[in-house]
């Protein structure tokens, strides 16, 4: 939103990270910046309280509650008239019981995608290798963490 917005408005050239950022963890210097913006009239500051409600998700208690606030979230999103807004609604609908589900078990996949970055990286390193077995033994000793010391 602020890239095609700035175009109009000068006053947001350089706020790119303050938008990108949760309010708690702005620094002195971005929350005076983003004070100084006139807010009421910037699709780009809808499009960042859309994002923040979406965040506060999480804070609900449980699965209904949670599926109750992303049916509410999701209809401020595609009501809002912001296009990159209303795709990003239609990509969470599309992935809502992924969503929900970690509700249920508070698993992310962030650890998947941590070994999944191992991965590429050994087959990067190795440039190749000669078989799938080898590649599968290398991804045991790099993500595996297999303590390979000796007994003492």
């Amino acid at each position: 939103m602020r890239r095609g917005e700035r175009k109009s408005h000068t006053e947001l050239k350089g706020t790119r990270y303050i938008w990108l950022r949760n309010p708690d963890t702005l620094s002195e210097r971005q929350r005076a910046t983003l004070d100084a913006l006139p807010t009421r009239t910037l699709k780009t500051a809808r499009a960042y309280q859309i994002r923040l409600a979406f965040q506060d998700m999480y804070a609900e208690c449980g699965t209904d509650t949670a599926a109750a606030y992303l049916k509410k979230w999701y209809f401020w999103a595609t009501h809002s008239r912001l296009p990159p807004m209303i795709d990003a609604a239609h990509t969470v609908k599309r992935h809502s019981d992924g969503i929900l589900r970690w509700f249920e078990s508070k698993i992310a996949n962030g650890v998947i995608e941590g070994i999944n970055s191992l991965v590429q990286a050994a087959k990067a390193k190795a440039r190749g290798y000669r078989s799938t077995r080898n590649l599968k033994a290398m991804v045991y000793l790099i993500a595996g963490k297999l303590d390979l010391r000796l007994p003492a």
